[in-house]
């Protein structure tokens, strides 16, 4: 339920940062919930766990980037991308101490991806 919330905030988070483009701001939003896990994994402490979730969060970085500038759409597989990425976590616990987590972080993603997609498809100006 909370990530519901919190994905409608972040839905409607260009309107508080009116100066930058709504795809920015987006794009803004998908790093940072990547580097979550981050911190996680250094919380969990394996090297290899840091190692492949700092990888990771950084394709997340990337396609983020092009969102910016490139197709809108890059935003929504974005998202939709670390809600799948957020489900196979809760599956196989690959990062230890997040069991709440990744339900919560994937309801934010797809709310927000399902909201992307909806203001891509309606036409809503998302880069100038």
């Amino acid at each position: 339920m909370w990530g519901v919330v919190v994905g409608l905030v972040q839905v409607v988070s260009p309107f508080g940062l009116w100066w930058l483009d709504p795809a920015t701001v987006y794009a803004l939003g998908l790093a940072a919930i990547a580097f979550v896990y981050i911190g996680f994994a250094v919380a969990d402490g394996r090297w290899n766990v840091i190692g492949i979730e700092a990888t990771v969060a950084m394709v997340f970085v990337v396609v983020a980037a092009i969102g910016v500038t490139g197709s809108a759409w890059l935003l929504v597989v974005g998202f939709a991308g670390h809600g799948l990425k957020d489900a196979w976590q809760h599956r196989t616990r690959f990062v230890a101490g997040t069991r709440w987590w990744p339900p919560f972080c994937a309801a934010v993603d797809v709310v927000v991806a399902v909201a992307i997609a909806i203001a891509i498809v309606t036409g809503a100006q998302l880069q100038t």
